[in-house]
């Protein structure tokens, strides 16, 4: 496979003050992160909430700068170059966790979609009316002319993530960066989501960053996946054998949380294998060891990610044993 994107040694942090402004502290949000995805490949990248997913997508998009590391595209660095900065993002599209609020609710679909066409001048008027409903029919948006007239508050939650799932096609792009794109919506409609997004890749040949904390969603979509916790990669590889036989205590909390959907087992008790914090600094050694139930003293340093049974873990402890 060929390799479309590096990100290598990606770190990223900021400083936080309290609420009078006489004391701040420094929040890692990423850290040393590096990883490499494919054409036609679906890459997940999972966690909680504060781990550091939303922040990396808006470092390869060069949204905030990066304080080191390097995002390669196509072979060639992202920089701070107006040029490098369009190639990437008009090849690398977003798709936002709320439909309500990423798009324009004064402006009709229509224009919504056609938006990126016209901030990166590709065809005239007639053209782009065209691109625009092809895309609409694309992601099942029918009649995709009485669609593109309608403005966002006319349509339910489904359609409107369609509607952006349709701008960010139009460009044609050769990776999608999706974050949390069905975490809004109905239980009902987030596998018509997901259906229509592995339709897309397969079809265009698009490769996607899937970014979100369901990993029954992440399995059922992805292929590769890294586990990020506090703005570190905890365990990353192939998504089946990370998740069903995970070897990072992180990686195994996450898995003993995933909804049980067999009936029978519903009222059995579910055992996630965590404990409560301790108060520690837990940017000193293992990010994990303050909640981590395995934690011995050799946690007090910080592990690196280490080859074992066919993926990278970076954890002192054989949890298999």
């Amino acid at each position: 496979m060929t390799e479309i994107l590096k990100v290598e040694g990606l770190s990223k942090q900021f400083t936080k003050k309290n609420l009078f402004g006489s004391k701040t502290s420094v929040v890692k949000a990423v850290e040393n992160v590096t990883f490499t995805l494919h054409d036609d490949e679906v890459l997940v990248i999972a966690g909680e909430s504060g781990s550091g997913k939303s922040t990396i997508a808006k470092l390869i998009l060069r949204a905030i700068i990066p304080d080191s590391g390097k995002v390669i595209f196509n072979g060639e660095e992202v920089t701070d170059n107006a040029d490098s900065i369009k190639k990437i993002r008009m090849n690398c599209q977003m798709v936002h966790q709320d439909p309500y609020d990423s798009i324009n609710p004064r402006m009709r679909v229509r224009d919504i979609v056609s938006e990126p066409l016209e901030i990166h001048n590709v065809g005239d008027t007639t053209e782009r009316e065209k691109i625009v409903l092809d895309a609409l029919r694309e992601v099942k948006l029918e009649p995709c002319e009485e669609i593109a007239n309608k403005y966002p508050h006319m349509l339910s939650g489904g359609q409107r993530q369609r509607v952006v799932l349709a701008r960010a096609l139009v460009l044609r792009p050769k990776i999608i960066i999706a974050d949390e794109p069905v975490s809004m919506l109905d239980v009902s409609i987030r596998a018509e989501i997901l259906d229509l997004m592995k339709n897309i890749q397969k079809k265009n040949n698009i490769s996607f960053i899937y970014i979100t904390h369901d990993l029954a969603t992440a399995r059922y979509f992805g292929q590769e996946v890294i586990i990020l916790y506090l703005g570190k990669i905890m365990e990353s590889g192939s998504i089946n054998k990370v998740l069903l036989e995970p070897r990072h205590p992180y990686t195994q909390a996450l898995t003993d949380a995933i909804s049980e959907p067999d009936p029978s087992n519903l009222y059995k008790e579910k055992v996630i294998r965590i404990n409560e914090p301790l108060d520690i600094d837990f940017y000193s050694g293992c990010r994990f060891r303050a909640r981590c139930p395995y934690a011995i003293e050799k946690c007090e340093n910080v592990p690196t990610l280490e080859t074992h049974d066919g993926r990278n873990v970076a954890c002192f402890v054989d949890i298999t044993k």
